[in-house]
């Protein structure tokens, strides 16, 4: 299916609006159009994370399935699991239109998108219909206007205790004004403490402990690494996902939409998130789970955030380039690539380039 996408498929859907491009993805994989690509299962990837099995390590990263449409076809694409959001409380437009942009030049894409959602409600609504079987992660975000960014997130742990196979508190998106701040230790502590225990009342309350992850930023600096690892080891929670769209525009080929404003993922993400991703997993240690996200296109790129500390990856951004077949490709690769290197579990290959990737410099 990838080579049929790169022929045909990106020539017609990059003559549209990315956003109305997104928009015809979903209504794709609603309709059923695009085909089932599901993968054989193997054993060597099946990982069993934060109390979670995965069938293969590979997920869709939340920013695509915002509203919670899709869940279903997408695992059927071959993802071992995916997370939808990120969802606020109420309802928000987001930011104004043109709000994506393709770099061709680079394979990436630059959003400013501003958590753009239908809200709790119609979310929560479309996962208790689906009844989903397959691993599903909720992202949970503060609206723009919000009072109290906190309460939010607590609220987001409320709304879809029942229905989340974990929980993601996205903290990182640089398109929402100061939610960054929230990564400071102070906030970041008191964000903590309070999500954890409305997890804890909705675990007594449900009979079921539900995992949480907290999704940090690539641009942190060293010091602002040490005080996530700090609060993540001083808290119970049950791991990270490094990292979400950077600021940075490093590196980037001549374009006419490099200047543009917003997060920057796909490709030029790969090497920094990679960093920032060993640098915590020498920061937490070796039993946190860590999610690594960042310019995944490839099975070799998924393996090489393996080899830099992740217990799983996710993509999304180069999907836009690669086409629906991606991650079953990645996956069928992962397969060949741990067969060659002739070991029993794909976790057998974790951190064995932490040092090489940690030791390089930010910024």
């Amino acid at each position: 299916m990838s080579g049929l996408f790169s022929s045909i498929g990106r020539t017609g859907l990059f003559l549209v609006d990315p956003e109305k491009a997104h928009g015809l993805s979903i209504a794709a994989l609603k309709s059923g159009f695009l085909p089932t690509c599901m993968v054989p299962h193997d054993p060597r990837l099946q990982q069993t994370v934060a109390g979670l099995v995965f069938p293969n390590p590979l997920g869709m990263a939340a920013g695509y399935d915002k509203n919670a449409e899709v869940p279903g076809p997408l695992l059927r694409l071959g993802f071992g699991f995916t997370e939808i959001g990120t969802v606020t409380p109420k309802a928000q437009s987001g930011n104004p239109k043109p709000r994506i942009f393709r770099l061709v030049e680079d394979e990436g894409v630059i959003n400013r998108l501003g958590f753009n959602n239908e809200g709790h409600a119609a979310a929560l609504e479309r996962l208790k219909q689906a009844k989903l079987r397959g691993i599903v992660g909720v992202n949970i975000g503060a609206n723009k206007d919000s009072e109290d960014r906190i309460a939010d997130y607590v609220q987001g742990i409320e709304a879809f205790y029942a229905v989340a196979s974990y929980f993601t508190v996205n903290i990182s998106s640089p398109n929402t004004p100061g939610l960054r701040d929230l990564q400071a230790r102070e906030s970041l502590a008191a964000l903590l403490s309070a999500v954890l225990e409305r997890r804890k009342a909705e675990a007594e309350r449900f009979g079921k402990r539900i995992p949480v992850f907290l999704k940090i930023a690539p641009d942190l600096t060293e010091e602002g690494l040490d005080d996530v690892a700090e609060e993540a080891l001083a808290h119970d929670l049950d791991g990270l996902i490094v990292s979400n769209t950077t600021l940075s525009r490093e590196g980037l080929r001549p374009g006419p939409h490099k200047s543009e404003t917003g997060g920057l993922s796909g490709k030029p993400l790969f090497e920094l998130s990679t960093a920032v991703l060993a640098k915590m997993r020498r920061r937490v240690g070796g039993d946190l789970p860590i999610i690594g996200v960042g310019g995944v296109s490839s099975a070799e790129t998924a393996l090489e955030k393996v080899r830099a500390g992740a217990d799983l990856v996710q993509l999304y951004s180069c999907m836009v380039y690669e086409g629906p077949g991606l991650p079953s490709a990645i996956v069928k690769g992962l397969s060949k690539l741990v067969a060659r290197e002739g070991v029993e579990s794909i976790r057998d290959l974790r951190d064995s380039a932490v040092d090489r990737w940690a030791d390089r410099k930010l910024g």
